[in-house]
């Protein structure tokens, strides 16, 4: 079985960091005092950048992984 865990793991904060991406800029045109308690930033937003961006890494880093295991069958 080759499968990596960085494949589930990068898919998985992938997913959960562009639904806070949306969430963020939802909220962001929709209500922007929302965020008045954390002096104007926009936590959703960042945080989902941050996710998606170790989330495409992660992807990155097994796609690349699964193309450098050597054939172990004797």
């Amino acid at each position: 079985m080759n499968l990596d865990i960085r494949l589930p793991i990068g898919l998985l904060f992938a997913i959960l960091g562009g639904l806070l991406v949306l969430y963020g800029l939802w909220t962001h045109f929709s209500n922007p005092n929302m965020y008045d308690r954390s002096l104007g930033l926009n936590i959703n937003l960042w945080w989902g950048i941050v996710m998606s961006f170790f989330g495409a890494f992660m992807i990155w880093l097994g796609r690349r992984g699964a193309t450098e295991i050597p054939d172990q069958a004797h």
